[in-house]
């Protein structure tokens, strides 16, 4: 099941667009602030996000720009200003395709569901883990953000792997230790705690501060 976030002020068309993808199994957020879009834009933590241009407040290119500083999550445009200058822009601004209106559904869908294949599909492809904009690459144990690649130690990796595969569920110390175990015969908490704070630093120097919270007495979360 992916996550869809559609940014579209036409409610009847953004519910018939959510109607549709909802039929397919996947689970759909609708934009209601359009002041705050990248506030409901990491709350839902979306897989593709459906943006109009013409919107209140701000346009669509402005949202995708703001997005982009934080993600790389493939964002569609959606326009009745289907020219090509508008689809040229929207490209320019980091979008992965553009949706002309009066939209066809079942077009929409197809175009979904290629992208979703080429970003998210694992067959033949690099498994990786993405989050805020990180990217934590499983085949080389190799963390990016923001171009630019953050050396991790193997239990560091260790531990960021087991924390993003649980995305915004609480992960005991316990748990982590059994993950370093599995690499090393034997490790001290004390070892767990030196090696979170080691990463936490790593993070917030590239950029990605609070990105593992601490929930006293439970474990630890990254959101």
């Amino acid at each position: 099941m992916y996550r869809i976030f559609i940014v579209e002020d036409d409610r009847p068309l953004a519910e018939a667009m959510k109607k549709q993808i909802e039929s397919w199994g996947n689970q759909v957020f609708l934009a209601d602030d359009f002041q705050n879009i990248v506030g409901q834009f990491t709350a839902c933590n979306p897989h593709i996000v459906l943006i109009d241009i013409m919107l209140p407040f701000f346009n669509g290119y402005h949202w995708c720009s703001e997005i982009r500083k934080i993600s790389e999550v493939p964002i569609v445009f959606i326009s009745s200003a289907s020219d090509n200058m508008n689809v040229i822009m929207a490209m320019n601004m980091g979008g992965d395709d553009f949706i002309p209106k009066p939209v066809d559904l079942d077009v929409m869908m197809s175009k979904l569901q290629a992208l979703l294949r080429r970003t998210y599909d694992m067959g033949g492809r690099t498994p990786i883990l993405e989050s805020r904009g990180a990217v934590l690459n499983l085949s080389d144990a190799s963390l990016t953000y923001g171009g630019k690649r953050i050396e991790l130690t193997k239990n560091e990796f260790k531990i960021l792997q087991t924390l993003m595969e649980n995305k915004g569920k609480i992960v005991s110390r316990d748990a982590l230790m059994t993950k370093l175990w599995q690499m090393d015969s034997y490790v001290e908490e004390n070892t767990l705690t030196v090696n979170v704070n080691r990463l936490r630093k790593k993070l917030e120097a590239a950029g990605l501060k609070d990105f593992i919270k601490t929930k006293v007495g439970s474990g630890y979360i990254s959101e």
